[in-house]
């Protein structure tokens, strides 16, 4: 039978799709889901409008609920999936060394488990630490990031700040957590990082598809390439998705908007096949900033996002999938 649902999505307690609820690691071990959502709720590391400590909240309360069954791919999602929301980390104002230990302590609680953590930022530092406590449960150096993004976040330091959310993923492949090479990047476009940026991203022999390349030879073309680089000798890959990769036009709530981004239509099929085709391990989403959004559109794009992946991970799990691509229904 499929979970039901106990009521409208803006009624009730604000778990993520009305989810049930747990608070301890012990529940993990007593409940055993597949997929266990939690909040970090940090943005002291933003360098524009701040806000995206709110995401967690949002992505929660303000989404409309869709519905749980995949209209494309027939797919009742938590009828093949159990799925928990798992709270927030502690991230006290102020504090990036310790709000970043409470992620990583809780992302691994969950990843060393088994379960496949959704952390919902949150800026993107918290990709630092989350990812961190990923690839200690998986393998040192044994999985691979699939980043969408309108920027590289490869920054050495921002004004002194080495945990900046414009430097988490150099932390990630200075640390050896993350390959240079098995980190591939998509969507990236604009003004920045500057050219020795750049050179220090070849030297780590790291891979990205900027958005004109995604302009002209379409983004199936670019997620074949892309998937395939992040597999390369490893076990596994991490989905970091910041918000921003989106047009502006259809993500405003976001910290650094970025003009000539993706639409939904074509990222939500991307993670969608991502989820199905490969063996993600983890997801983020971040830098989803409430206050500068319009109608919730940012929100519900990146809830979606969530629930496309889910489903993703149902079919792989050997949930029967009723609909057939490419063929007429009746």
């Amino acid at each position: 039978m499929a979970r039901q649902l106990s009521g409208p999505s803006y009624a009730g307690p604000a778990t993520f799709a009305q989810c049930p609820l747990l608070t301890e690691a012990e529940q993990l071990d007593s409940w055993r889901p597949d997929v266990a959502v939690l909040g970090a709720p940090w943005d002291d590391s933003t360098t524009n409008r701040p806000g995206a400590r709110f995401g967690p909240r949002a992505l929660r309360a303000l989404a409309y609920g869709p519905g749980t069954y995949h209209l494309d791919l027939g797919v009742e999602i938590f009828e093949a999936i159990e799925v928990v929301d798992y709270g927030d980390a502690h991230c006290p104002h102020g504090l990036v060394e310790v709000a970043h230990a409470n992620i990583k302590e809780r992302v691994g609680e969950v990843a060393s488990r088994g379960i496949f953590p959704v952390i919902l930022g949150g800026d993107h530092s918290i990709t630092w630490p989350a990812a961190t406590a990923v690839a200690e449960a998986h393998g040192w150096g044994e999985i691979g990031i699939v980043h969408f993004d309108a920027h590289a976040d490869t920054a050495d330091s921002i004004e002194g700040n080495l945990a900046s959310h414009g430097t988490p993923m150099r932390r990630l492949i200075e640390s050896g957590a993350v390959r240079g090479a098995n980190f591939v990047q998509v969507g990236l476009r604009g003004y920045w990082p500057p050219e020795e940026t750049f050179a220090w991203m070849r030297q780590q022999q790291m891979r990205w598809h900027r958005m004109q390349e995604v302009w002209e030879r379409g983004l199936p073309a670019v997620m074949e390439d892309a998937v395939a680089e992040a597999l390369e000798g490893t076990k596994g890959v991490y989905l970091s998705l910041d918000i921003d990769v989106l047009d502006p036009g259809f993500a405003p709530g976001t910290g650094t908007p970025e003009p000539g981004g993706l639409n939904p239509a074509d990222l939500l099929r991307a993670v969608r096949k991502l989820a199905i085709e490969t063996p993600l391990v983890a997801m983020d989403v971040v830098e989803v900033a409430p206050a500068y959004d319009w109608a919730e559109t940012t929100i519900n794009n990146a809830h979606r996002m969530v629930f496309e992946v889910l489903a993703g991970l149902a079919v792989r799990r050997g949930a029967p999938c009723r609909v057939v691509p490419g063929q007429p229904e009746s």
